[in-house]
C-alpha cells in the first residue's frame, strides 16, 4: 500500500482521500479511525463549554432526560439526544449497549457474560457497564464473535 502526503496552502481545506481497489473491512476501519481522531463534540460542564475529541469519550449515558459524555475522569453534559448521537456516529467505534447507554468499543478492556443473557463490559478506566441482552448480538457482530 502506498502512502502519500502533500503539503498545501493554509487557505485550502485539508482532506484525506483513500483510493482502493475495493472497499473492505480494513478500509472502513482506517476511515473510521481517521474520523474519530478529528471529530469533536461540544460538552458542557457548569458554565464552561468544552471541545471533546471523540476518541477521548468512553461512553454516553442518558439520565433523567439529560445526556452525559463520560471521559476518563470527567463528565460533561451534551445537548443532543441519545438517538441523535447514535445516528451521528453510526459506523464509527460506538455501539448501543442499552436503552440508555452508547459505548466506545475502543475503550473496552474486556467483556464477560453476566446473568440473564447480558454481558458486562469493563472499560480501560475500570468502570463497569452492562450490555443488555437485546444488544449482545450487535456487540458480538462488531467484535467478530
Amino acid at each position: 500500500m502506498k502512502v502519500s502526503i502533500e503539503v498545501i496552502n493554509k487557505d485550502q481545506e485539508e482532506e484525506i482521500c483513500i483510493r482502493c481497489h475495493e472497499v473492505n473491512k480494513e478500509i472502513h476501519q482506517i476511515a473510521n479511525q481517521l474520523k474519530m481522531n478529528h471529530s469533536i463534540l461540544v460538552g458542557h460542564e457548569d458554565d464552561k463549554i468544552h471541545q471533546i475529541k471523540l476518541r477521548d469519550i468512553y461512553y454516553f449515558e442518558a439520565v433523567e432526560g439529560k445526556v452525559f459524555i463520560y471521559c476518563k475522569d470527567k463528565v460533561y453534559e451534551v445537548k443532543h439526544k441519545l438517538y441523535e448521537i447514535e445516528e451521528m456516529h453510526r459506523g464509527e467505534k460506538f455501539f448501543r449497549a442499552s436503552k440508555s447507554t452508547i459505548i466506545n468499543i475502543t475503550k473496552i478492556s474486556h467483556i464477560s457474560p453476566s446473568f440473564s443473557g447480558r454481558f458486562e463490559a469493563v472499560l480501560d478506566n475500570g468502570e463497569r457497564l452492562m450490555i443488555s441482552r437485546k444488544y449482545v448480538p450487535d456487540l458480538k457482530k462488531i467484535l467478530g464473535l
